[in-house]
Order: structure tokens, then sequence, then C-alpha cells
């Protein structure tokens, strides 16, 4: 499992191919300077609820994976999640399509 930190002080599990695909699309949000909400289902050993973030430029981030080598990337899964946050609701998490992986980092 990875963990996405947020302001140095919360912390959240993501598994590393989860994560590698949101950072895609965060850092993309991030690099055009654009403030978003990002809400996901909590584990129910945390209590089942939902979290929403919002994510702002000025806010320091680390995505801190466990294995040492990148996962593909799915285009269609970055291109899907991208979509959700450009939407007035923000990031959430979608199903992965069944396009094939991407063999190189997506920019």
């Amino acid at each position: 499992m990875g963990k996405l930190t947020y302001d140095s002080s919360f912390v959240v599990d993501f598994d590393d191919r989860t994560l590698a695909h949101l950072q895609q699309v965060i850092g993309a949000k991030l690099r055009r300077n654009e403030s978003f909400f990002f809400s996901w289902k909590d584990d129910p050993a945390i209590g089942d609820g939902r979290t929403t973030l919002w994510v702002h430029p000025n806010i320091p981030m680390v995505f801190k994976f466990h294995g040492s080598r990148p996962p593909a990337l799915n285009r269609a899964w970055v291109e899907a999640l991208m979509l959700t946050a450009n939407s007035p609701q923000g990031l959430h998490l979608v199903p992965e399509t069944d396009a094939p992986p991407a063999t190189e980092p997506i920019e």
C-alpha cells in the first residue's frame, strides 16, 4: 500500500497502482494552478464513511509508494479520473477501464 500525505499531517492509504494514477491527475491539475475537491470512500476499518480534501497548489502533498517499480499507467483510466477532477464534485475514484495500460509515463 502506498500513502498520500497531505499538509504533512493527513495520511491515507491507496494501493500503488491507484496512487500512481492519482499522482498523474493531481499533478496535472496542480501544474495548472487549479484547486479542486478530492473525495474517496473510507475503509470500513476507520468508519466506512467518506473523506473529502480541498486540494490547493500551496499545500504540500507526498506520494509514497510501497513498491520500487512504477506501475504501467492506463491512459483511459487517467482520462476518466481527469473528467471527475474537472467536474463540480471534484476528483473521485472510478473503476479502471478495460483499455490496455500505457508502457510509459503520461505527461
